[in-house]
């Protein structure tokens, strides 16, 4: 067993203030899970996302990569790596030899949670099945996280995030004004599915406290994904359309994306008439609130010249300064310069 001690530090972001930015997300006493042994055998990003959450709340995580290292280490120059593996222990195990196997043993016996994201029945040729990981550790957490799944025709798929947003539906939702499906710059099924096994195996846990029963989870991203088209099933199922609640798509001019003077965006949110009414006041229109505020609409048009008359930097301080519902479109990089993420320790 080769060790890597220090890999990361505990938060890899740091702020222009030099504040470290990914850490125990509102939670200033912070170490809810201390004590808890997590092994991490997983690779890219869902999984090291999900163990380092847990890490985060303060597990004591172990992440086992194959000799070499996983492949997220070679993605952006090992930023991706770093960002999801902070605060873990890393150890290199070659689980194709008998003395990588019985390093694995040893730990599955000592811990309380396991993550893996192996195609469905690897770990099983491997000697890590689920019945020996129960004989190993009764009480153990075993949680498999994968695409689609560890049943069903698409279980052992090659498939990444665009593939889970397209299946789920949730890519349809993520439209120009075409229709046609846009490109996400985040990798949005990845993080929900890692954010769905840190939930589910914080769930296991308090059970492993009440009972002391272990947990075999069954994590498919697609279907965390499919989960966030509720209200959308829901509106179908009531012959409605299935684009979802009215109103948020930017068919209103109350709740749309406008463009700056500069090209830059802000977002006015102003869905309750108490803010939308604030906002017709404020920008001298109140006129606006009994117009017709449809896209394409007069209202719709005043109010986008409008943003368009100043740049980005003003409606900036504008947001500062009233309570519509305004916001600038922040890019990563902005994130430490605005009041928002300076009042909150740490950046999360």
């Amino acid at each position: 067993m080769k060790e890597i001690s220090d890999a990361h530090p505990a938060s890899v972001a740091a702020t222009s203030d030099g504040r470290t930015g990914l850490v125990n997300p509102g939670m200033p006493e912070g170490r809810f899970l201390d004590g808890i042994r997590v092994i991490d055998l997983t690779y890219y990003l869902p999984g090291p996302h999900a163990a380092w959450r847990l890490t985060e709340m303060g597990a004591d995580t172990v992440k086992v990569e194959p000799p070499g290292g996983e492949p997220s280490r070679k993605l952006g120059g090992g930023v991706v790596h770093e960002a999801n593996n902070g605060g873990k222990k890393i150890v290199e195990l070659n689980l194709k030899a008998a003395e990588g196997c019985a390093a694995l043993q040893d730990l599955v016996r000592e811990a309380d949670v396991l993550i893996e994201s192996f195609r469905p029945g690897t770990l099983e040729r491997l000697g890590f099945g689920e019945a020996e990981l129960a004989r190993l550790n009764p009480g153990l957490i075993y949680c498999s996280m994968t695409g689609y799944g560890q049943a069903g025709p698409f279980a052992r798929a090659g498939s990444h995030d665009l593939n889970y947003l397209a299946l789920s539906g949730v890519l349809s939702q993520l439209a120009d004004e075409n229709g046609r499906p846009v490109h996400p710059l985040n990798t949005i099924a990845d993080y929900a599915g890692g954010l769905s096994v840190s939930e589910g195996v914080c769930a296991a846990l308090v059970r492993k406290m009440q009972t002391g029963r272990g947990a075999r989870l069954d994590v498919s991203i697609t279907d965390v994904l499919a989960g966030w088209q509720g209200v959308h099933l829901a509106y179908r199922a009531a012959g409605l359309s299935d684009r979802g609640i009215p109103g948020i798509d930017g068919s209103l001019a109350r709740y749309s994306i406008y463009e700056t003077s500069d090209g830059r965006h802000v977002v006015l949110a102003a869905l309750e008439e108490k803010f939308w009414h604030a906002f017709c006041d404020y920008a001298g229109h109140p006129e606006w609130k009994g117009g017709d505020e449809r896209c394409g609409g007069p209202v719709h048009m005043e109010v986008a010249d409008h943003f368009r008359s100043r740049p980005h930097e003003h409606w900036l301080n504008v947001s500062l300064e009233t309570d519509f519902c305004l916001t600038p479109v922040l890019r990563p990089g902005e994130l430490d310069n605005h009041p928002h993420w300076r009042g909150r320790t740490p950046l999360a």
